[in-house]
């Protein structure tokens, strides 16, 4: 039986840098979660949609290998520069992420974190 593929997903806190191996295709939010790292302020820790993509307040900034936003909610915020939603992430490749520290509910956008997608060539 071949080996289950794994990722590497750095995740970097406040504090330190985490090293996680995640399997392909998991969810990065319950990966977080299962490592006892979280995604959440404050005040979501406790009042969030559960990873259905409505809450906006597992947001992460996404370091290395931007993976492209696949749900609406995901693709409006990567416009605009805010973190990106660890629930519709799905870890495919190796991943490094900060924490976004300070935050109450979503974080604040910046500007230079706009996703722009790659030209087709």
């Amino acid at each position: 039986m071949a080996e289950p593929i794994t990722h590497t997903v750095n995740v970097i806190t406040a504090e330190q840098t985490i090293t996680l191996h995640v399997a392909e295709g998991e969810n990065l939010r319950r990966a977080l979660l299962a490592a006892g790292l979280t995604p959440y302020g404050t005040l979501s820790r406790r009042a969030n949609c559960g990873g259905r993509g409505l809450c906006a307040t597992c947001g992460v900034w996404v370091e290395a290998n931007v993976p492209a936003p696949q749900h609406w909610h995901d693709r409006i915020g990567a416009a605009f520069g805010y973190p990106r939603l660890s629930c519709q992430i799905t870890v495919r490749a190796p991943l490094t992420v900060r924490l976004v520290p300070n935050k109450i509910m979503w974080g604040k956008p910046e500007k230079a974190r706009r996703y722009r997608p790659k030209p087709a060539e």
